[in-house]
């Protein structure tokens, strides 16, 4: 059997740092389990305007069209902030160019690092939610137009697009606790009120089993930091999502803490949700853990490796549990020391 074949896109900032620790984990992950996988690079983002003047060559593209998945670092910075291109163009044409419309980003608090969050201990007790934010509509990718008085960003949505990611949803939901939430503003936005017709169908018409729940966006904000745990899987639209993530993330201590994985029809896009701190840059202090955490994603998903993801993930755990901490969850610990911690729980398991 051929190995498999794994894109990876370094990206902008600390992109490349965390991405390089990642793959560290990700080649004894394979050794100890008997994977074949094989790792090509490409430019992404600001790094690809800098060598290539385009923020998603050609080349890269077709080698993520022809990889088995693909792992990216992180893109943006202020560098690029005034030119004609914009790094995150890159990114938001690959999620296209691949058909990748379900975003999944999980969120668990692990037990040792409370005090990283703001919150008190017993809001994030159960803890475990799932996002499933759409990924290829809305204000995105909707119409956008600039004039000297005024600017205007189009927000588009199809019944074919809301089923698709829905049902993404409502199987995951399945395979968990068996309650989906749909987060949406019907009170105000039409967009809205056809995904909360759209999701209300599918879910009566194909999961009858599942508890379906409508919450609105302001109130599923305030839900997030009152009672967390309540929920299970959480679908929700493209900008609703990227907010109520990065919100989230205070539940793990640090958006260092979250990973996330993109699918549809292509293979699958593994990233970190943060994004490329280029303030962290040199310092050799950047928190891997999304990163390595967003491999073991891949492994899951697009590798069909459960076992070589639960011994990843499970080694993560056992690094943090050791005290392994970066400044962003309140320790000293730098990238390599927390990446060797990993290797160690890791080679112990």
């Amino acid at each position: 059997m051929s190995a498999a074949r794994i894109a990876l896109l370094p990206g902008d900032g600390i992109g490349p740092s965390v991405l390089a620790a990642a793959v560290r984990v990700l080649q004894a992950v394979a050794a100890r389990g008997g994977l074949d996988l094989a790792f090509v690079e490409a430019p992404v983002g600001g790094a690809a305007i800098d060598s290539l003047n385009d923020p998603l060559p050609d080349g890269t593209l077709a080698l993520c069209r022809s990889a088995d998945a693909v792992l990216l670092g992180a893109i943006g910075g202020p560098a690029w902030d005034r030119g004609p291109q914009r790094p995150e163009q890159g990114l938001l044409r690959l999620r296209h160019e691949l058909g990748l419309f379900a975003n999944l980003r999980p969120v668990v608090p692990h037990g040792a690092l409370a005090a990283a969050s703001p919150l008190r201990p017993e809001r994030l007790a159960g803890v475990d939610v799932l996002f499933v934010r759409e990924l290829t509509g809305g204000i995105y990718f909707g119409a956008k137009e600039r004039r000297d008085d005024r600017a205007s960003d189009t927000s588009v949505y199809t019944v074919a697009e809301i089923e698709r990611v829905v049902r993404v949803a409502a199987r995951l939901a399945q395979s968990r606790r068996g309650r989906l939430t749909s987060v949406d503003k019907a009170n105000v936005l039409e967009t809205s009120r056809l995904w909360r017709e759209v999701t209300t169908r599918v879910v009566r018409d194909e999961f009858p089993t599942l508890e379906l729940e409508h919450v609105l966006v302001d109130a599923m904000a305030m839900h997030l930091l009152q009672r967390a745990g309540d929920f299970d899987v959480v679908v929700t639209e493209n900008m609703f999502g990227d907010i109520l993530t990065d919100e989230a993330s205070v539940l793990a201590g640090s958006l260092g803490m979250l990973p996330s994985a993109s699918l549809g029809r292509g293979p699958g896009l593994y990233e970190p949700v943060h994004g490329s701190a280029p303030d962290l840059v040199g310092r050799g202090t950047a928190n891997p853990l999304a990163a390595i955490l967003s491999s073991a994603m891949l492994l899951r998903h697009s590798l069909l490796a459960p076992g070589a993801a639960a011994a990843s993930e499970s080694a993560a755990a056992a690094a943090v549990n050791a005290g392994a901490r970066t400044p962003d969850l309140g320790g000293t610990a730098t990238t390599e020391e927390v990446v060797s911690r990993v290797l160690e729980a890791l080679a112990a398991q």
